[in-house]
């Protein structure tokens, strides 16, 4: 089992001065000592207070947590060459108390990306209504596009293999990271699991850097991207839905006006079959391209089950496959029984030789 010199603790920040000594001091307590703070240009003194509590700080490239957090992660888990990476925001909403539970799955070998769901304990105020309800839509919008039921996609407390970090590629730079981390997650086959954690609420010091409306329009458009390369069918499909519905909608009119008032519309008439041709050959592409998806991935899946688990779980080199081992057996016979050959030969030259002597004497 591994132990907590394995983890790295990471955290990105953005003027959180009011929280993040008490976040580094409370899993210094727990017995974590790589923490690395991810600093987005803090213009107060973050940096100082994480310094002091004994983390190791940096700052990233770009500024401001409110369109830089996810690109404070991506290079957090650059820098960073830990086998387990546990990631958390700084506002002390998370416990260093669930690490523990955050990190058991991985320990085990059950998964190699734990989300910790918020939901299933959070105390009163940690989350506005209008929070709330946007995170139950977004969770149940991930759940019919992509197929998964993560409870929480959103949660800022997560726990990643070096495994999964290498399989996943994250590009998204502000707070739709983790939307982007669970529909990696999904399409590339990482096992995952969700965990029940304490949300708190923020302390009186420490004030949201989200932005509801504007941050949950951005994940909304993070969701809906991702499933052009995970779930072709709906990404093409909902277009191509509209599209014919705007077409029998506009053409309906068209019928209409033709049979009850003798009035042709050729223009609106030409666009409804525009549309409707538009939104089928959508479909159709949509189809196609759900079919190669799916069967690229079940290929995946038949590669990843071919592999050792152990090879899988702890990164290292994989069992060389059959035929190769097939190879290596017939050389080590062939090469036996060359041996056995030479040894007969020279056995019978000594025979030969022998009887040639008695001959002559």
């Amino acid at each position: 089992m591994a132990d907590y010199d394995d983890v790295c603790v990471l955290i990105p920040t953005y003027n959180e001065a009011g929280a993040i000594g008490k976040v580094v001091s409370s899993f210094r307590a727990e017995g974590f000592d790589n923490i690395l703070v991810i600093d987005g240009g803090s213009t107060d003194e973050t940096q100082d207070i994480a310094k002091r509590e004994g983390a190791r700080v940096v700052q990233q490239s770009g500024r401001g947590a409110g369109n830089m957090k996810g690109q404070a992660v991506r290079e957090g888990l650059n820098m960073t060459d830990a086998p387990i990476v546990l990631l958390l925001d700084g506002d002390w909403t998370y416990r260093a108390e669930d690490a523990d539970a955050m990190l058991e799955p991985i320990f085990e070998g059950r998964a190699d990306h734990v989300i910790g769901n918020r939901f299933a304990d959070m105390e009163s105020g940690a989350m506005s209504r209008l929070n709330k309800i946007g995170n139950r839509i977004i969770n149940t919008a991930f759940r019919h596009i992509h197929g998964r039921d993560y409870a929480d996609i959103l949660s800022g407390y997560r726990a990643l293999t070096r495994e999964a970090i290498e399989r996943v590629t994250l590009t998204e730079e502000g707070f739709g990271i983790e939307t982007e981390l669970a529909v990696e997650c999904v399409k590339h086959n990482v096992q995952t699991e969700v965990v029940p954690i304490v949300y708190r609420s923020r302390p009186g010091g420490a004030e949201t850097n989200l932005r509801p409306v504007r941050d949950g329009a951005t994940i909304f458009l993070t969701l809906y991207r991702m499933a052009k390369t995970n779930n072709p069918l709906f990404y093409f499909g909902s277009v191509g839905i509209t599209s014919l519905l705007a077409g029998l909608a506009l053409g309906g009119y068209v019928a209409i006006e033709w049979f009850t008032q003798g009035v042709s519309h050729e223009v609106m008439a030409f666009l409804s079959g525009i549309a409707l041709i538009f939104g089928v050959q959508l479909l159709m592409f949509g189809t196609l391209s759900d079919m190669i998806v799916k069967l690229h991935r079940e290929q995946m899946q038949r590669l990843d089950r071919a592999l050792p688990e152990e090879g899988k779980r702890s990164g290292a080199g994989h069992e060389r496959p059959a035929s190769a081992r097939r190879s290596q057996t017939h050389t080590q016979q062939t090469q036996g029984t060359t041996t056995q050959t030479e040894t007969a030969d020279s056995t019978a030259a000594e025979d030969s030789l022998d009887t040639q002597n008695e001959t002559d004497t």
